[in-house]
């Protein structure tokens, strides 16, 4: 650059020295000078530093010195130049201003040049900033969706818009406990352990279709508002089915009480598990903390997770463990070290419902719970079901269809299905006939059982026919008592003492016993031996007897075959028999009661010693306890038959 100044000057000094003096070459180098500052500058910015220099005047001066003086200050920037130079030290002066001159404008070249490559420099990182702003304004906009998600998206939106009528269980569903027909006693012990003000863990057994899930849920809601109850208003009440529940042995998954995702695992949380903390997932027994957990079907739980469940009801609180834990990673939540650390609340009363026998349940679990009984329904309560149903649906039905519903089914639930069926082909058939009331006949009730295939729940009718040979004993399967068909022939041998006797191999050996028990009282009380007899004994149907129950019944209709004499068929027997005559307790009793009483039983004889077993307001049917096989002789003959019989 001082080259070209150099060049610059002395071009113009050469152009002048055979025209003009040395003072000239001067004035004229000086305006050279002015000119590439001005350049520089630019001619308001040079005027502007040349007034905050006070070189201004000096500048505008006729005088070289003046002028030469205001380059001073101007070049070196520097107000403090006073002295005027004289005409020989101008030469000078002005080689050390070139000097500087070249310097000023190779440093503004210089910096011109880094500041093009630095606006270049911000200009695309404010590019890039501005990209990426657009695309996280864009991203927090729409998430993660795109075109084919918001398509899915508006497809299940759509289907949400459709909806059916509701079913008839939710319409007909129980809403208070006098719409639970059948369960009085059960439904105020239920209640009763459950709003207390220390409410017990609770087993409901009973066969399905009874209310047992209902009667759970409304006796919660009749706790929230009871004085001395600990439930608050909004106590849960969770409710889960034992047969569908699934865990993980290996604790990756445990819905009921809950399990951790560990990072390694698919499905834990990104933000934990990019930081390696494990995730706690909590359970059925936290959601259901300060109310009930009802688990239908307990019975067929998983025995492991049963156990588990014990603990859980023993701490009140659910336990948590991960090896990828560390209490001084700052990472961890502090939700996540709380859980880790104290464990998630699990106070909860629970409430199982079970079809199966109290023996077949966790003897742990049993002892940890108070047990109610739900009673099978009878025809009568069946039949105040439908009318109950029918009420609700705002239909009229025939007087016969409850009687007829009762006779197809003993549960519940399945009445209320057989009406809804039978209420769709009334609605059906008021099509053909608009404007016409819903009514629903006997025909379509029996529509709906061939098309269903039922069956009368009870074959066996009591008669009030007498029949020799034959009785009715009382059976019971899980918890519902039936009667039992057992008849019995005997035809005197053609060679004395060559009988023998013929029983069902289905029956089991236990009642095959009994049938030689009965042989030894037969022949204690006529004094004839059985064994000049062939006699046949047949429980219609081949129904296994489980236990000795019906050795007393067997007994009465060997009894009769032998003597020919008939028996009343409006009666029904139960009862272990010794060898002696004696009647000894069976279980089931309560069940085989309503069983007799859903076949027309007038009358059953039940062991003395089961007669705490009987209900206490029952109606319908007569119960006669007894204590030896005389007895029953005595109630179902004649004084004289009686005589006869065991004579």
């Amino acid at each position: 650059m001082k080259v070209f100044l150099e060049r610059f000057m002395s071009g113009a000094k050469e152009q002048d020295s055979g025209q003009f003096s040395k003072l000239d070459q001067l004035q004229r180098q000086v305006t050279a000078m002015y000119g590439l500052l001005s350049n520089i500058y630019g001619s308001d910015k040079l005027v502007l530093r040349a007034g905050k220099l006070e070189a201004l005047q000096l500048m505008r001066s006729d005088k070289i010195e003046e002028r030469v003086l205001a380059l001073q200050k101007l070049v070196f920037e520097d107000p403090t130049y006073e002295d005027l130079p004289s005409i020989e030290e101008i030469p000078a002066i002005l080689e050390t201003l070139q000097d500087e001159i070249a310097d000023t404008v190779a440093r503004r070249t210089v910096e011109e040049e880094l500041e093009k490559k630095i606006g270049e420099k911000m200009n695309q990182r404010h590019e890039d900033y501005i990209r990426e702003i657009k695309l996280q304004v864009i991203k927090e906009s729409s998430g993660p969706e795109n075109a084919q998600t918001l398509k899915r998206l508006a497809v299940l939106e759509k289907l949400e818009s459709k909806k059916l009528a509701s079913s008839a269980m939710e319409i007909l569903r129980p809403e208070s406990f006098d719409e639970v027909i059948g369960q009085e006693r059960a439904v105020k012990a239920l209640l009763a352990k459950l709003a207390s003000p220390f409410p017990q863990h609770i087993i409901l057994y009973g066969p399905p279709g009874v209310g047992k899930t209902t009667a759970a849920r409304l006796a919660l809601e009749a706790a929230k508002g009871m004085k001395g109850a600990p439930f608050a208003k909004d106590a849960p009440f969770v409710e889960v089915d034992g047969t569908t529940l699934r865990w993980d042995p290996r604790e990756v998954t445990n819905p009921l009480l809950g399990s951790v995702h560990d990072p390694i695992y698919q499905g834990a949380r990104r933000d934990l598990a990019e930081t390696g903390v494990p995730e706690p997932k909590l359970g059925l027994v936290t959601d259901a903390h300060g109310g009930v957990l009802f688990i239908d079907e307990i019975g067929e739980l998983d025995p492991a997770l049963q156990n588990k469940l014990l603990k859980v009801l023993e701490d009140k609180r659910v336990f948590f463990d991960s090896a990828y834990y560390d209490p001084n990673d700052p990472n961890v939540p502090r939700y996540i070290k709380k859980i880790f650390e104290e464990g998630a609340p699990a106070d909860f009363v629970l409430i199982g419902a079970t079809t199966r026998d109290p023996e077949d349940i966790n003897p742990a679990v049993r002892s940890r719970c108070a047990e109610v009984f739900f009673e099978p329904l009878t025809p009568a309560a069946i039949q105040d079901i439908i009318k109950q149903a029918a009420a609700k649906l705002a239909v009229k039905i025939d007087a016969q269809v409850p009687e007829i519903i009762s006779e197809y089914t003993i549960e519940g639930r399945k009445a209320i299905n057989i009406l809804a069926d039978a209420y769709g082909l009334a609605c059906f058939r008021r099509q053909e006939s608009p404007g016409t009331p819903v009514y629903i006949t006997v025909q379509d009730i029996y529509e709906v059982v061939q098309v269903s295939r039922l069956t009368p729940y009870v074959l066996t009718k009591a008669s009030d026919e007498p029949e020799v040979g034959k009785i009715f004993g009382l059976g019971v399967a899980g918890y519902l008592g039936s009667v039992l068909e057992i008849e019995a022939v005997a035809f005197p041998t053609r060679n004395p003492g060559q009988g023998n006797i013929r029983f069902n191999d289905t029956a089991g050996s236990m009642a095959r016993d009994s049938v030689f028990n009965a042989a030894s009282v037969i022949r204690k009380l006529t004094g004839k031996d059985i064994s000049n007899y062939d006699i046949h004994v047949n429980v219609v149907g081949g129904g296994r007897i489980d236990g000795p129950s019906a050795g007393v019944a067997i007994m009465l209709a060997m009894l009769s075959a032998v003597q020919e004499q008939p028996i009343p068929q409006d009666i029904a027997v139960t009862g272990e028999i010794s060898i002696q005559g004696k009647v000894r307790a069976v279980g089931g009793v309560f069940e085989k009661i309503y069983g007799a009483k859903q076949a027309g039983i007038k009358k059953v004889f039940i062991p003395k010693e089961n007669m705490q077993d009987v209900p206490v307001d029952l109606k319908g049917i007569e119960v006669v306890p007894v204590q030896r096989v005389e007895e029953i002789l005595q109630h179902i003959l004649p004084d004289d038959q009686a005589g006869s019989l065991a004579g």
